[in-house]
């Protein structure tokens, strides 16, 4: 982080109220869907972490759902220690394993090489993760609970379209990921997953989110914050190199990746034309 000299200057959150904030926008968006409960995808990490715990504290049923796809043992081995501390704390949670590797090989077995390039695989792991949840949503009536953060939903767009980013609702979308730490630590969330580095699971070379992006949480949420207060008014001069390193890769993420925020595109066509 040489050359980074900006800091957030934000104080600590009142947790009590944020949780109980957050438990209670669950429970009326539930009510509202005339749904039973909700599913939760968990990876090992701790935006899902904290979403599934947010979703045991309303007291409604709760589906968590552990999906390796040629994992690595230490998600795998943390996933499961976050269920295990789940179903010992709330009585209202069942869980399940779904080993979706074969079903990735088969997959990739179908389709033509050139189909399996660059992010295609690792966004087909997402998607096909979002397959399973809807399975489990459809089949007992419950809501998918997105578990993407600030910083990853709304400030660079990391998340897969129509995977990871295909949810009912999106409970931790305005918390940033220093936020996400802060609340988990505050749930007493297993220290395993408060420690791990941030990591998406969809590549076989276990690289992290931060090698994925280039740049640090702490770094991409003080360039949320700075782009937008100050929009038009900064200059690059204004930056150290870092920074203005950080602003080159949130930018160019934050608008490249507007798309996955958007409705689709559709052509309206004027009704002279249909005449």
């Amino acid at each position: 982080m040489n050359g980074f000299v900006h800091r957030l200057n934000r104080e600590t959150m009142n947790n009590l109220k944020v949780k109980n904030h957050l438990v209670q926008w669950l429970s009326q968006k539930l009510k509202r869907s005339g749904l039973n409960g909700f599913v939760v995808g968990v990876s090992g990490g701790i935006d899902s972490a904290l979403t599934s715990t947010l979703c045991a504290e309303t007291g409604a049923p709760l589906i968590v759902v552990n999906m390796p796809i040629n994992q690595n043992p230490t998600h795998i081995s943390r996933s499961d220690e976050h269920i295990h501390w789940l179903t010992s704390r709330y009585d209202n949670i069942s869980s399940h394993v779904v080993d979706l590797g074969e079903t990735f090989e088969s997959f990739c077995d179908q389709m033509p090489s050139e189909a399996l390039g660059g992010f295609s695989l690792a966004n087909t792991r997402s998607r096909l993760r979002m397959m399973a949840l809807y399975a489990f949503a459809n089949s007992h009536n419950m809501l998918v609970v997105g578990t993407g953060n600030k910083v990853e939903d709304y400030g660079v767009g990391f998340f897969t379209k129509y995977g990871d980013g295909g949810v009912d609702i999106s409970p931790i979308a305005d918390l940033l990921k220093s936020e996400v730490y802060e609340m988990s630590s505050y749930l007493e969330i297993i220290q395993s997953i408060q420690d791990a580095t941030p990591n998406d699971g969809l590549w076989d070379d276990g690289r992290s989110d931060e090698d994925q992006i280039g740049a640090t949480y702490a770094e991409l949420e003080w360039a949320l914050e700075f782009y937008d207060t100050h929009r038009a008014k900064w200059t690059s001069e204004e930056l150290s190199a870092r920074e203005a390193e950080v602003m080159k890769i949130y930018l160019d993420r934050h608008f490249l990746n507007k798309h996955k925020l958007e409705a689709p595109p559709t052509c309206e066509v004027p009704e002279e034309i249909k005449q």
